[in-house]
């Protein structure tokens, strides 16, 4: 059938599709080869799984957190005479004696440094040839090797160690889930009924908006999915992890609790591993961009930034999206870090208990996505009219945390808040992840796909490591109020919603259809027919 679609495409677009604007905002039509079936869907949810973020972006916090706290020690005695209680908990860290809170801020944001970097370095990778899914399983094995490597950091001599796990975990994720995120545009366009939907508009049986808005449709289901599947299967593990800490016993001491933390990394990280295989086995390698004229894989990922942030000046909506991007991501990062370090405070850091918390967290999660996607398509909601409802949420969020900063009684300081952000999280702050990237494709020329998803990547781990570093100063500056960092957020999260009201997907459309109408000539952008 498929390749019925493809034949009939292309015979059909010579004699009906006169005009070059129709044949861009078509994209690549695709065709018998790279038609998506549903065994390579299933392998890309079913890595999402893998990917989950225990390893990185949970545990491994978590469990650099819990080191810190128990190799700290009590700032209002002499330093490491008396062990962290009540009066706080500080180390020598980067020449300064900070409070561990600030620790992790400063450490995550020097994380997301090196992450925009490589985004930069290798990122660009990602569109030429057919280099993506090599880049994906290096930092997969990668990924997995520093999930075991927790193995060996069990003691709180150790923190050093674990400082460097915790940068390269958090490396990790982000890279692999960057690389991944980056496939589904192209699952989508090659999706047999997105296929069967071209040939509608070739037909002139269905208007070209109709075909860009039913392809929309479909870009989200295949986001919204992945992250519905996720959290299924990652309650499934967390269910097996509790049976886990059962054996090892972690709540009957200090040093059982702080060992099941590196078990349970590991673990995650088999489990990543495993997940990983049908994805590696069934992508189907689409091809991407030719490698633009004197220009090296050593020095691409710098030209295709210059280039994508020069057009981006070009495309308008795409750059108040960008600018809208840039502001939000850097809220909620900061705002999950933040909320998970106090987190962690108030559990104790007992593996059980945010065991627990994780599996109430991600059945909200899984069930607030695929609500979001129910509504979505039962009255056709747009991306960004979902994307607005959600953004919403998070700024609640900000407030949440604010309150705190002149009382103990509410800010995420008691065990009940904790449950309740989790289930608040999960139901309707997560669907962030999906409608973001969805929104992204919705912006961008559909043949630069990968260059603004590039160029979106390298603007989020930008922002990502900026505001750990200012909440990291608001902390210290404000001795240790490890709530006022919720100012800064809620200040900025409510300024980068008027971008976002700004952003109007039609004239994108229109700006994408001229952008790769005067591009089409372009070196840099010639595709790779190998």
């Amino acid at each position: 059938m498929s390749e019925v679609i493809a034949e009939k495409v292309d015979s059909k677009l010579p004699e009906e599709v006169n005009d070059t604007r129709s044949i861009a905002s078509l994209g690549n039509r695709g065709g018998g080869d790279w038609t998506t079936t549903r065994l390579e869907l299933w392998s890309f949810y079913v890595y999402y799984i893998g990917n989950n973020g225990l390893s990185g972006f949970n545990y491994g916090p978590s469990q650099f957190q819990n080191l810190l706290y128990l190799a700290g020690y009590d700032p209002t005695q002499a330093p490491f005479t008396t062990a962290c209680g009540d009066g706080g908990c500080v180390l020598p860290f980067m020449g300064k004696v900070r409070d561990i809170n600030s620790i992790v801020l400063l450490t995550n944001g020097v994380s997301f440094a090196i992450q925009a970097v490589l985004i930069i370095v290798i990122g660009a990778w990602a569109d030429y040839g057919r280099w993506r899914p090599n880049i994906l399983i290096f930092w997969t094995i990668v990924a997995v090797a520093v999930s075991f490597a927790w193995l060996g950091v069990e003691d709180p001599s150790k923190w050093k160690a674990g400082t460097a796990l915790y940068i390269l975990g958090l490396i990790t994720y982000q890279m692999t889930l960057t690389f991944w995120t980056a496939a589904f545009p192209g699952l989508a366009r090659d999706l047999p009924e997105v296929q069967a939907s071209t040939v509608e508009v070739v037909d002139n049986t269905k208007t070209e908006d109709e075909h860009a808005d039913f392809e929309s449709m479909s870009r989200n289901r295949i986001s919204n999915v992945a992250f519905a599947v996720c959290s299924a299967g990652e309650v499934v593990i967390l269910a097996i992890m509790v049976g886990i800490l059962k054996g090892l016993k972690s709540d009957a001491s200090t040093e059982n609790n702080t060992k099941a933390f590196s078990v349970l990394i590991a673990f995650s990280g088999a489990v990543w591993l495993l997940c990983s295989i049908p994805w590696f086995l069934f992508e189907k390698r689409r091809p991407g961009l030719a490698l633009p004229p004197e220009a090296s894989l050593l020095t691409v990922g710098f030209k295709q930034t210059w280039i994508a942030l020069r057009e981006c000046m070009r495309l308008k909506q795409t750059f108040l999206y960008l600018i809208f991007y840039f502001l939000m991501g850097d809220v909620l990062n900061t705002t999950v870090t933040v909320i998970g370090t106090l987190q962690n405070s108030v559990v104790s850091y007992s593996t059980l208990q945010l065991t627990l918390l994780l599996i109430v967290g991600l059945v909200a999660q899984g069930l607030g996505i695929y609500l979001f996607w129910l509504v979505q398509k039962r009255f056709n909601i747009s991306t960004k009219a979902m994307l607005s409802f959600n953004v919403f949420w998070i700024i609640i969020l900000t407030i949440w945390g604010l309150i705190g900063v002149h009382t103990n009684k509410f800010g995420f300081k008691h065990v009940w808040e904790i449950w309740a952000y989790q289930v608040f999280y999960g139901l309707m702050v997560c669907p962030w992840y999906a409608y973001s990237q969805t929104m992204i494709s919705e912006v961008s020329p559909l043949p630069q796909m990968f260059l603004f998803f590039s160029l979106f990547s390298v603007m989020g781990k930008t922002s990502a490591f900026i505001g750990p570093f200012v909440s990291s100063a608001i902390i210290t500056a404000s001795n240790s109020n490890d709530n006022m960092p919720f100012a800064f957020l809620f200040g900025l999260g409510t300024l980068s919603t008027v971008f976002l009201a700004l952003v109007d997907v039609k004239k994108s459309r229109k700006e994408c259809e001229e952008f790769v109408l005067a591009e089409a000539n372009r070196d840099a952008f010639i595709t790779d027919a190998i």
